[in-house]
């Protein structure tokens, strides 16, 4: 029997937030909506001067089926709810990496959100702190490691990295997210060069070229020495990114705007060198990483078992979004037959592997959807850089 006065007593969130929406007779605020596509077409609005950010938040590759099929693959799957069952004490909670958390979900590493927005990474690193979820600080970042860690504060956050050319510059990047407190390394597979992308092609918009997008690498010092420059300690970019600005900037010969795009490119082809690694490969990363160290980018079982066999401690069910390779799988998919495996089932009850999950994901129910197959947590994309853009 349900002891409906100990029902009565435990606190609901949920019910409270309708509430608060309903008798107040406003719709949600502050954004007038929880509409995923409304968001996006605020966004879209607000980037309307610079369509090239926002298609290079919300675009992928090729002909963009990857990114279609992977929202199709939730629509295969229905919830089907069971009745009568005691959910009165209902918690969001989970623990991943030995750390509690609010909820099952994770800002994914995101880069160059500089160009939504003048807080970039810091305002979604803050957010995450107050939310008590992890923020993955990517790569591809406007800010440093050093700068997130600030303003994440005694939050949860990862690094997010492509990894390097050169032992050197990997080793100090990982000494540097050490040492700034990030718990977690997520080692991105899919991307040793950057996608076929047309919507970026046509508008050849690549901000890393004017120096945007590369501050972790500016701000490494062992990448710096290599130019007799000292690293940056404090982020200055200007809001908002004008390419042609800069470009003429670049023309007229200004010695700032002629740096940044040198570096610019020359940290590309440390970040993005084209070279593709073996799993014998991760070991090195595995010598020098004392915290968990996850793959994103697997999407088959094999390649899961492999990532278990040398030795990770998470995976990430996902193909980029669909920004990396176009004609693809759904990750849905993927996850599906992976989590058929005994061995992973088995290593995962263990506490051995983690299983995350991103690409495709839009909803509350979608995120039910990829913990019900398998995922432990999910990777969420897009909406935060389209946030930021409302905000701007």
């Amino acid at each position: 029997m349900t002891d409906l006065n100990a029902a009565l007593d435990v606190e609901n969130p949920w019910k409270a937030y309708l509430g608060e929406i309903y008798f107040s007779r406003k719709p949600p605020q502050p954004l007038g909506t929880v509409s995923y596509d409304d968001i996006e077409a605020q966004a879209k609005e607000k980037l309307k001067d610079i369509p090239g950010a926002f298609m290079y938040a919300g675009g992928s590759a090729g002909a963009m089926s990857t990114y279609r099929a992977n929202l199709r693959a939730f629509e295969k799957w229905g919830i089907i709810p069971r009745m009568l069952r005691d959910a009165n004490n209902r918690t969001l909670e989970t623990t991943l990496f030995n750390k509690k958390l609010s909820s099952p979900l994770i800002l994914a590493p995101i880069g160059v959100q500089g160009i939504f927005h003048p807080e970039a990474e810091s305002g979604a690193a803050r957010a995450a702190q107050k939310l008590n979820i992890p923020y993955v600080l990517s790569t591809a970042a406007t800010r440093t490691i050093e700068e997130i860690a600030e303003a994440n504060g005694d939050g949860h956050r990862w690094f997010q990295l492509y990894w390097p050319r050169t032992n050197e510059v990997t080793l100090s990047l990982l000494n540097r997210a050490k040492n700034a407190g990030y718990s977690a390394l997520v080692v991105t597979l899919d991307t040793s060069t950057i996608g076929w992308r047309p919507h970026d092609l046509e508008r050849s918009y690549l901000p890393f070229a004017h120096g945007v997008g590369v501050q972790v690498g500016l701000s490494d010092p062992v990448f710096m020495a290599r130019y007799n420059k000292q690293p940056i300690t404090k982020t200055e970019i200007p809001f908002p990114y004008e390419a042609d600005k800069l470009d003429q900037a670049f023309l007229e010969g200004d010695p700032r705007a002629k740096e940044s795009v040198f570096l610019g490119i020359e940290w590309m082809k440390e970040a993005n060198s084209g070279i593709f690694r073996t799993w014998e490969d991760l070991k090195f990363l595995r010598d020098n990483w004392e915290g968990a160290l996850i793959v994103k980018g697997i999407q088959c079982l094999e390649d899961a078992e492999k990532a278990l066999q040398f030795g990770v401690d998470g995976i990430v069910v996902s193909n980029h979004g669909g920004r990396q390779v176009d004609g693809a799988i759904p990750s849905l998919y993927a996850l599906e037959q992976i989590m058929k495996s005994e061995k992973i089932r088995t290593a995962q009850r263990c506490g051995v592997l983690t299983v995350l999950f991103d690409s495709g994901i839009r909803t509350g129910s979608d995120i039910i959807k990829a913990i019900a197959l398998g995922a432990q947590a999910v990777l969420r994309t897009p909406p935060p850089p389209l946030l930021l853009a409302v905000f701007r």
